[in-house]
């Protein structure tokens, strides 16, 4: 048998384990809905922020007009900002007549062993418990997302009814330019197919994740697992903080969002290449064999399969069937970002993008300049985690 024919055969089989065995990750699935609670939980959303002048206004008056009959507020802590974050945040509470619902604090300077993100996050859920003591839930979010008017209220409305200690959403990502439309539905779908949802929602599972721009959890349990503090030098902390509530036994989901958006551009290839390269080397814990094993398994399940069918001979009907399968899936995705069918075959192609931006992740990792976001190195050979 050739080389090609062996090629083939790994890349079909690979594809057939994959929408098999692997908790349906590709479905996409209307949410679940959930009956309304006789009394509606206090709740306080706390934001984050560092130079995000752009979005804070939006993100602030999303969370204020939200439709939501409980209580509501909101704390932003202004992380060391100089382009006027605080004052745009406050300035969109007081235009909507809110003024009294919002906090803003400032960070503290940043001790050594935190990542930034975590540090003034932990400082806002002490702004928020020393506020509002008696909230039952705290809202984890950023300072670039658009929640849609009805979004808490179905959240809240799963949380308790599923008896869940963590709630967390992806939010719809912008796919708006030519660059973005190509790349930002696949980055959800691998996201998927490395934490499949309805995984991450089993209590036998070990599997565990959440999308940071959208955590809702309950205080008791932030505080089983040490507050914070648990993650305070987890770059890719939504799952850190995931893994930690699963770890204490607290029961968890993650889904995707309806109207909830994330309000960030990507500004060309560049971003989109930031996006991926921050993180990667650090999902694959800053190992070289793994990191060999993650370009060669792309090579085989995204990339042969079709230079297999278009090439023809050896390997060529196992190499469609293995598109043809890669596709199918990768479709249901691509409907849920509203984009053309025409984007579904192209994966293989995205998914080089993918590959060079690991493989940049890597070298960035081990040149001390890995998971640079804001001006800060925070995941570097040479760097400590809180420079």
């Amino acid at each position: 048998m050739s080389l090609a024919s062996l090629a083939g055969l790994a890349g079909a089989g690979a594809w057939g384990w994959l929408l098999t065995m692997r908790g349906n990750f590709w479905r996409v699935e209307p949410m679940r809905h959930a009956p309304m609670p006789d009394d509606w939980p206090e709740v306080v959303a706390v934001i984050p922020a560092r130079d995000e002048a752009d979005t804070i206004g939006d993100a602030v008056e999303s969370l204020l007009s939200q439709n939501y009959p409980g209580g509501l507020s909101v704390v932003v802590v202004d992380d060391h900002s100089s382009d006027g974050t605080a004052d745009t945040a406050r300035v969109r509470a007081e235009s909507l007549g809110a003024a009294h619902r919002l906090t803003v604090v400032q960070a503290p300077d940043l001790p050594l062993g935190w990542t930034g993100k975590m540090w003034a996050q932990s400082h806002g859920v002490a702004t928020a418990r020393a506020l509002r003591p008696d909230a039952a839930l705290l809202l984890l979010t950023d300072a670039d997302i658009a929640h849609g008017k009805g979004e808490l209220r179905r959240m809240v409305c799963r949380l308790l009814a599923e008896r869940l200690d963590m709630l967390s959403l992806m939010v719809r990502l912008r796919a708006e330019s030519a660059w973005e439309r190509a790349v930002v539905p696949a980055f959800v779908f691998f996201f998927r197919m490395l934490y499949p949802f309805s995984w991450v929602s089993d209590p036998r599972s070990t599997t565990a994740a959440a999308a940071g721009g959208y955590v809702l959890i309950r205080p008791s349990m932030l505080e089983r697992i040490g507050g914070i503090k648990a993650i305070k030098d987890a770059l890719i902390d939504d799952c850190a903080l995931a893994s930690a509530v699963k770890a204490e036994g607290g029961r968890l989901t993650l889904d995707l969002a309806d109207e909830t958006v994330s309000l960030r551009g990507y500004h060309g290839p560049e971003g989109l290449w930031r996006m991926i390269s921050r993180s990667a080397y650090t999902q694959l814990r800053h190992s070289p064999l793994l990191l060999l094993w993650t370009i060669v398994a792309m090579l085989v399940v995204f990339l042969l399969p079709p230079i297999l069918a278009i090439r023809g001979g050896g390997g060529s009907l196992t190499g469609a069937f293995a598109w043809a399968a890669m596709t199918g899936a990768y479709f249901q995705m691509v409907r849920y970002y509203r984009q053309l069918p025409v984007w579904a075959p192209l994966l293989p192609l995205v998914s080089l993008f993918y590959l060079g931006a690991t493989i940049h992740s890597a070298i960035k990792y081990w040149r001390g300049e890995g998971g640079e976001w804001k001006g800060r190195v925070q995941d570097g050979r040479h760097e400590g985690a809180a420079a």
